[in-house]
């Protein structure tokens, strides 16, 4: 199995995955990004060429890789001809059918994981999942992904847009508490290392225990006592206040049914 890759794309997922390729043994032909350094970047890491024009892209290329922000997707396919090539769209959100129009061989390969430019990814420990247009694509992409993890599995559009849903709670709006936690705990003498065991204990735990039975603190019993107090430390913080309130009321609610 041998072929030659595009990336519409250079953004934080686009930085991990075509190396992941190509240190897989594929072919990165070109890279594409709206911003040169971005480009540039990724190329010299894939030995490939880049370009920052759309009507440059290279349309020689096997499969092309789509890993745009949602919004701009349709806008750049569209001003391509690729209607004998597979797309291959990243996203999380987006339905396979927002591809029908492009070419007739396209799907979708989704690992499930926070990327940030910078920092190392181990894709054997990623889930990925597969959609593909029909079954001799889909098979490429599995066997695609394959080489990258050893966690591959099929999802059609509506389950990898639940899956995408529950990343956001799971890890978007999580790491948003955290910051709201530090916050709190600025000119107070206190930092926010010293939540850090607490964090990796609580994640540690849900690798062995149902994330509903993991459940601690004031919430689950309602202890009104502590819940006020808290409210009143966070009277001059209305939206944390308000934040704190709905959560608490939401973790009782769930551990009464």
């Amino acid at each position: 199995m041998s072929f030659s890759f595009v990336f519409i794309g250079a953004g934080n997922l686009a930085t991990h995955l075509a190396p992941a390729l190509a240190g897989a043994g594929f072919g990165i032909r070109q890279v594409y990004s709206r911003t040169v350094a971005s480009a540039e970047s990724l190329a010299m890491r894939t030995g490939s060429s880049w370009t920052c024009s759309v009507p440059e892209i290279d349309t020689d290329a096997d499969i092309y890789v789509v890993a745009l922000k949602d919004s701009a997707v349709t806008e750049v396919l569209s001003q391509l001809n690729l209607c004998d090539k597979m797309i291959i769209l990243c996203s999380g959100s987006l339905p396979i059918s927002l591809l029908n129009d492009f070419s007739p061989r396209h799907g979708v390969l989704y690992p499930l994981q926070t990327f940030s430019r910078d920092r190392p990814i181990d894709f054997n420990r990623i889930p990925i999942f597969v959609e593909g247009s029909s079954r001799e694509t889909e098979d490429q992409i599995l066997s695609i992904a394959g080489t990258l993890s050893g966690k591959v599995f099929l999802a059609d559009s509506v389950g990898r847009r639940k899956l995408h849903i529950a990343a956001v709670f799971s890890c978007n709006f999580v790491n948003y508490l955290y910051n709201v936690a530090a916050d709190l705990l600025k000119n107070s003498g206190l930092e926010f290392e010293h939540l850090v065991p607490l964090i990796m204990e609580t994640a540690d735990k849900i690798r062995v225990m149902d994330p509903f039975d993991a459940q601690t603190g004031p919430a689950v019993r309602y202890d009104h006592n502590i819940i006020n107090a808290h409210l009143e430390v966070l009277d001059n913080l209305p939206e944390i206040r308000n934040l704190y309130a709905v959560i608490s009321e939401h973790i009782y609610k769930l551990h009464q049914k």
